[in-house]
């Protein structure tokens, strides 16, 4: 294929981090860079202001229902509408629901998105063209593109809402992260044709290409943290050394036992984060564990947090053994989270699209769902055995390390890495621009190939 047709116009939608965060592994097939439909320049202003008022109403109500009865209730109203229907039994479920009858509004009686596919997308109008959000890949549809259009799904289950009113007669390709979403595209209708299981999009950097030389490294490291007394060595070793490589499973920790704990976009679980630092305060004084809060771009969050280490006097261990990742912008942000990600031995957080990341080894202690989609993430991290719930974060320094030293984390590590999808970037460049990556094991031997 010429050049030109080795890239893809890449859509997100600023609103919290998930579609963005699925969308910049895909940085390297993104003609022009990464498209956000509800930021980029250019975009009218009255388009700019039905995005902002829904980004901002999401987030006050997800941060307001973890504070008050009220916000609760108004919280569970909203989720009630993009709930996710229980998958069994299997039945028909191609009836359109209410939230998606409005997203067709937005765009056939609002003009949301019609900007951008009849002015910007036109300078390129045949490349392929790969939505993280379901609002893209419809006005895409609508607005007559004439290239393939795909969608990723961005959670391990999904709404009626993501699928077109017609599935039948659309052209739209879906991106399925794990196999249940490829069996509850089939139950809304989607042709079986147009449904691709890839994995979810993980960063490149993390991995280290096809032989994944990066991220056996990395996860060799963090199990000698995880299994302190070589219970799952001794016990899995030969089954360790299948799945990373000799040369993988370091005799001692190349750093210091690491927790990060993640806030979600909206920042509404920041208070979590204060409970874990109060909690592990003497762990870090003694230099047993270094821990990570992220902040992400949200400035009032770290403030909070350099206040919490002023008042527990963990001034002189900032940066060294607690440490805050903050950033001015989303693209910064995911930069570095994913280079910190490198040295994470757990990784604390809702289940978010962030559940996905357990496929790079990383167990993951899940805090408290908020929306429908998480609890779902939830139940396929508890099913596949890369996350365990989190148990009261006052008494963090009790439990957190009974679970390390019973092999629990470690044990999740591997589940993680063996069961869930790994090489979604990959699949997805494959199956734009038939690449020919051969995914290979550490023996350098091809175990995939598309």
């Amino acid at each position: 294929m010429a050049r030109s047709l080795k890239k893809a116009w890449v859509i997100a939608v600023d609103m919290g981090y998930g579609h963005q965060r699925a969308a910049y592994p895909l940085k390297d097939i993104a003609y022009k860079g990464i498209i956000t439909m509800n930021t980029y320049e250019g975009v009218p202003a009255e388009e700019k202001k039905v995005w902002k008022q829904s980004r901002e109403g999401y987030e006050l109500i997800s941060r307001i229902q973890a504070k008050s009865s009220i916000g609760r209730i108004l919280f569970d109203l909203f989720d009630k509408i993009q709930e996710i229907p229980s998958f069994y039994p299997r039945r028909d479920m191609s009836r359109a629901n209410l939230q998606l009858m409005h997203t067709y509004h937005m765009i056939e009686k609002g003009g949301v998105g019609k900007h951008l596919f009849t002015k910007v997308l036109t300078q390129n109008p045949k490349i392929p063209l790969l939505a993280t959000f379901f609002l893209a890949a419809f006005a895409a549809e609508f607005y007559g593109y004439e290239g393939e259009i795909y969608c990723q799904v961005c959670d391990t289950d999904l709404s009626r809402t993501w699928v077109p009113r017609d599935p039948k007669r659309s052209r739209i390709k879906y991106l399925a992260p794990n196999p249940r979403v490829v069996e509850r595209l089939k139950l809304y209708g989607v042709k079986p044709e147009n449904i691709f299981l890839v994995g979810f999009p993980l960063p490149k950097e993390n991995i280290g290409g096809p032989g994944m030389c990066i991220l056996r490294k990395d996860i060799g490291a963090r199990l000698v943290n995880l299994d302190p007394q070589n219970h799952m060595l001794h016990k899995f070793g030969h089954i360790i050394q299948y799945h990373l490589g000799k040369k993988y499973v370091p005799k001692r920790s190349t750093h210091p036992l690491t927790i990060t704990f993640a806030v979600g976009g909206a920042g509404a679980q920041s208070d979590l984060g204060v409970n874990i630092m109060k909690s592990l305060r003497q762990r870090i004084l003694d230099h047993g564990i270094r821990l990570n809060v992220v902040a992400g771009v949200r400035e009032e969050v770290y403030k909070q947090y350099k206040n919490v280490i002023k008042e527990l006097r963990l001034e002189r261990e900032y940066g060294k053994h607690v440490c805050i990742l903050y950033e001015k912008t989303k693209t910064e942000y995911f930069v570095t989270f994913n280079e910190m990600l490198r040295t994470t031995d757990i990784l604390w957080t809702k289940p978010s699209e962030l559940s996905f990341y357990t496929a790079l080894g990383l167990p993951i202690i899940m805090a408290p769902s908020v929306g429908s989609q998480e609890d779902f993430n939830r139940i396929w991290l508890k099913t596949i055995g890369g996350g365990i719930s989190q148990d009261d974060p006052r008494y963090t320094d009790e439990w957190l390390f009974d679970w390390i030293k019973n092999g629990w984390l470690a044990r999740a590590a591997l589940n993680g890495f063996s069961n869930a999808e790994i090489m979604g970037t990959y699949e997805i460049e494959n199956l734009l621009f038939h690449k020919g990556y051969e995914l290979k094991d550490f023996e350098g031997k091809p175990v995939v190939t598309i």
